[in-house]
């Protein structure tokens, strides 16, 4: 058991799991806002042995540094790499700090988000059809960049749908194959595809001015990551032409000044953030909790 256990910002945890985190520290302190630093992170975690976080607020070495009580970091977050973390991962393992995050658990919530505005693109719900005329999804070419779990996801909904699908990934997957995906590279797959759904990341950058160009005109891009997948000056050149972009938050847009813009579709909602994706967090957070064995 912790001896104290603070959780310096909300953590979407529902009430049980918030009740639950008493049985692992003698005291628990929760705040309701959002840290606004550095030192207002180090005088909330003050002598606490536990710490806990979501993705809005970052622990970078120099908190630690002044926080020599640390021996947990709980991510109540997506924890991908160390590099992508809002945590300095690699200083907390010089320090002997476990650090652990979640995966897997706002999925479900994106593929009904994508598949939503893809269908009212292209029949023309509230909005000019995509190609003049009512279409299904059936035949069209979905590729998808990145095919980890949500990536994957889109791409399982998309062939129901029956669309065909090809990704773009760091190496074919047997079980996309086995699935009738197509593994091309990426300027191929950006060439062919009518409509490309980037599932990278956070911090990835894959869509540069070359890549842009070798998408093309007349297509439809879906952002959904942490982060916007392209480089800036290239995506707002690739949005002067006939195309759209959609994104469910400004965080995987970018630049707030793209809201506006009549060729970009941000809901400006974190589509993932569902009562179902909550409760998954919830007991994710729990079990990194209980086994941990420091």
């Amino acid at each position: 058991m912790f001896q104290k256990l603070v959780a310096i910002e909300p953590l979407s945890l529902i009430p049980s799991a918030e009740e639950a985190l008493k049985s692992f520290a003698s005291e628990v302190i929760m705040y309701p806002n959002i840290p606004a630093g550095d030192d207002e992170i180090v005088a909330r975690i003050g002598d606490a042995d536990a710490v806990l976080l979501s993705y809005t607020s970052q622990i970078n070495r120099s908190v630690l540094e002044q926080c020599p009580n640390v021996k947990y970091i709980g991510m109540c977050c997506s924890l991908y790499s160390p590099e992508s973390a809002n945590v300095d991962i690699l200083y907390a393992n010089e320090r002997g700090i476990t650090v652990t995050g979640i995966r897997d658990y706002g999925d479900e919530g994106v593929v009904e988000y994508i598949t939503s505005e893809l269908v009212r693109c292209l029949h023309g719900f509230g909005q000019e059809p995509w190609d003049g005329m009512a279409r299904e999804i059936t035949g069209l070419k979905v590729g998808i960049v990145g095919l980890g779990k949500s990536g994957g996801m889109i791409a399982d909904a998309m062939k129901h749908f029956g669309a065909e699908i090809s990704y773009f990934a760091r190496s074919e997957k047997a079980e996309a194959t086995a699935k009738g995906y197509r593994f091309l590279p990426l300027g191929e797959l950006l060439a062919e595809s009518e409509v490309v759904c980037c599932c990278l990341n956070k911090h990835t950058i894959l869509l540069h001015e070359a890549e842009f160009e070798k998408l093309g005109n007349k297509k439809i891009l879906f952002n959904t990551g942490l982060s916007p997948a392209w480089d800036e000056p290239a995506f707002e050149k690739w949005l002067e032409g006939d195309n759209l972009c959609y994104c469910d938050t400004l965080i995987a847009l970018g630049d707030a000044r793209f809201l506006n813009h009549p060729h970009v579709r941000c809901m400006q909602v974190s589509t993932g953030r569902t009562r179902q994706a909550f409760d998954r967090l919830s007991a994710k957070v729990l079990a990194n909790l209980s086994e941990y064995k420091g």
